[in-house]
């Protein structure tokens, strides 16, 4: 067996080890961050369970820490009061990044975990399972019922190699989104193996198990080794470390080979993170900001490196450079050792312990300026002005122009790989890490007047009219359908409110269209949903009539969440999608007869007076869910 096989093979509770079929596995840790936090709880709650059934679970406050009004003080009072009543851990605001930190101080290897945030592979460095999910999925998973999901293909990518001068774990995964593109990892989980690993520390692993959910992959895998190990000493966690290889004989469904040794300095130019380029085929290039953090990037090796090249020196006059610390662990050690002094005497902007400008929430670039950050994704606008010009790069290469003011091959001025090795004895306190009471029936869970009640679906009707209110194209993201930023995330435990912002970048009018309709449809591309596992997306178009989603294919995470929330994703022709027209009015006429018995979906455009039909690919468990109106609707019949 390979390492992906070990894990699920002992937490297998339904379904065989065959790719392309539908197993269920246990949960072992859940995890979940503010923004989706607060409806994954009210969800939790719904279902009238006093403890979580997991080993542990733990709620993070890490998105919305930008306190302009009373709204995302409410969530968070909200979200401490619930986790002390019902068996959570919480990690208050400032402390950390809820990736950086869980790899710290709860990552586990052979377990598995299960996260409200689409990058929550980043745990999977240690050697465990950690997949990102839907807030209602991680719910169900707190209250003891495994997760559901098709047995993904698994491809090994080689490592040989390693790294030179310049070159770091971020561009490694370049490389990778270079060769799959955003949409090679969807049905699959990547493992990464071969004699290069070795050579990369925890961090630098998690590094490129974060940006394999930019692949669109279920997750990405590293085995559990001597730096595992070496890690997990160092954070006073050893008695936590198991090793877990991949057996000599090891097979996979296909492999890919990667020499370190022939890598250059990659980025990703906008709006998409495959749009990989070698840094020198647009060196020179003049730029005005550059943001170091986000949770692919902020580790204390991360935070060192950029130290090390800006020590001694000052940042460009035209430059704007912020940091962001992954952890309060890893600010508190740059603070020690004069690291973070060197950061700030080159003229670094030093924010908070959070997510902060990856997700919008602050450091909008200025108008027509380049910004390069170290962040994970670089979809359109998303980060706060619109037609920005995001490109995302490794600290090295940021830090290098920063000082030069235009993009720069770090091996201008790196002429030998930067070494940061790991602590021998990280910093230890975990005083921002509260534990559950020990008294829950004394708790009062505190709700502010934003948290309003969870919206729930109908049962599926046995025939449908509806309108095509939106025609879009290929690689739709979550922040298209459902945008984040300053403005909008205070706004995640408020649907009818935050409904009024759906698509809002793509078609402004839609919210007031979709209402109107009373019953809609949107048509899509290829990898219709691709990025953030925000629920949101799904549930505020539910709350606004939307009934079914036609699209070419879908990324996997929000796939699932619109049958979480009853509607129907359905995958439609070329010739199809090219025949119907926004606008159109469409005619299911027996879709709940041939959503329980058929494999697929008969409808009328009566705008044309063509007939067509669309698969719908549900599983028998999918069906059920679709035809009682979403998942919590199933669960409370079941």
């Amino acid at each position: 067996m390979n390492v992906t096989e070990k894990i699920i093979s002992s937490h297998l509770v339904s379904g065989q080890l065959k790719a392309g079929e539908e197993i269920a596995i246990s949960i072992d840790q859940t995890l979940t961050q503010d923004a989706t936090g607060t409806m994954a709880y009210l969800e939790f709650e719904a279902m009238g369970i006093p403890t979580v059934r997991t080993k542990l679970s733990v709620s993070y406050v890490d998105h919305n820490t930008l306190q302009t009004g009373f709204e995302n003080a409410d969530d968070h009072r909200f979200l401490r009061t619930i986790a002390a009543k019902h068996g959570i851990y919480f990690s208050k605001p400032g402390n950390g990044i809820c990736h950086q930190v869980h790899l710290e101080r709860f990552a586990k290897p052979g377990e598995t975990l299960l996260g409200s945030d689409s990058h929550t592979p980043n745990a999977s460095a240690v050697g465990m399972l950690a997949i990102g999910a839907g807030g209602l999925s991680v719910a169900l998973a707190m209250a003891g019922e495994p997760f559901w999901l098709v047995m993904p293909e698994v491809v090994c990518i080689n490592l040989q190699g390693r790294c030179g001068a310049g070159i770091s774990a971020k561009d490694i995964i370049l490389e990778v989104l270079n060769r799959l593109t955003v949409k090679g990892g969807v049905g699959r989980i990547i493992e990464y193996g071969g004699e290069g690993i070795a050579h990369l520390t925890l961090p630098e692993r998690a590094t490129i198990t974060n940006m394999g959910a930019e692949l669109g992959a279920t997750s990405s895998v590293f085995p559990s080794d001597e730096q595992t190990r070496a890690f997990f000493k160092a954070q006073k966690r050893e008695a936590d470390w198991t090793e877990l290889l991949p057996d000599e004989n090891a097979e996979y469904d296909s492999e890919i080979e990667i020499d370190l040794n022939s890598l250059e300095p990659l980025l990703a130019a906008p709006s998409s993170p495959d749009n990989v380029q070698a840094v020198r085929e647009v060196a020179g290039m003049p730029i005005g900001q550059v943001c170091i953090g986000s949770c692919v990037n902020s580790s204390y090796g991360d935070l060192m490196t950029a130290a090390k090249i800006l020590k001694g020196k000052k940042i460009h006059n035209d430059v704007s450079l912020s940091i962001s610390p992954g952890s309060r662990q890893a600010l508190q050690m740059i603070t020690e050792n004069g690291a973070l002094a060197d950061l700030v005497a080159a003229g670094a902007r030093i924010l908070e312990c959070s997510c902060g400008p990856c997700i919008g929430m602050g450091q909008s670039p200025a108008t027509d300026t380049v910004s390069l950050r170290t962040f994970n994704r670089n979809f359109p606008s998303r980060s706060g002005t619109k037609n920005d010009k995001v490109y995302l790069c490794s600290p090295q290469t940021a830090a290098a122009s920063a000082l030069t003011g235009v993009v720069t091959d770090p091996r201008d001025i790196v002429k030998e790989p930067i070494v940061i090795p790991l602590p021998d004895q990280y910093m230890i306190d975990d005083s921002m890490i509260l534990p559950p009471s020990d008294k829950p029936e004394k708790v009062t869970i505190e709700r502010g007047p934003n948290i309003k009640p969870f919206p729930v679906k109908e049962a599926l009707k046995a025939s449908i009219r509806t309108l095509v209110v939106l025609k879009v194209g290929d690689n739709i993201t979550t922040d298209d359908i459902m945008p984040a930023g300053a403005k909008i995330l205070p706004l995640r435990s408020n649907i009818p409110a935050i409904s009024e912002h759906v698509f809002s970048k793509v078609d402004s009018s839609f919210h007031e269209r979709a209402k109107a309709s009373g019953s809609c449809v949107v048509l899509g591309g290829i990898n219709y949903g691709q990025g953030s596992s925000r629920e949101h997306a799904a549930l505020a178009p539910m709350y606004l009539g939307v009934q079914a989603v036609l699209a070419k294919s879908f990324a996997r995470i929000h796939k699932d969440n619109l049958i979480n929330f009853g509607i129907i994703p359905l995958e439609i022709s070329t010739d199809v999608y090219d025949a119907i027209e926004e606008g159109s009015e469409l005619e299911f006429p027996s879709i709940a007869k041939e959503v329980k018995e058929a494999e697929e979906i008969t409808f009328h455009d009566t705008t044309s007076g063509k007939t067509f039909s669309a698969a719908h690919g549900l599983t028998d468990r999918q069906r059920e869910i679709i035809l009682a109106g979403g998942l919590l609707n199933y669960v409370k019949h079941k």
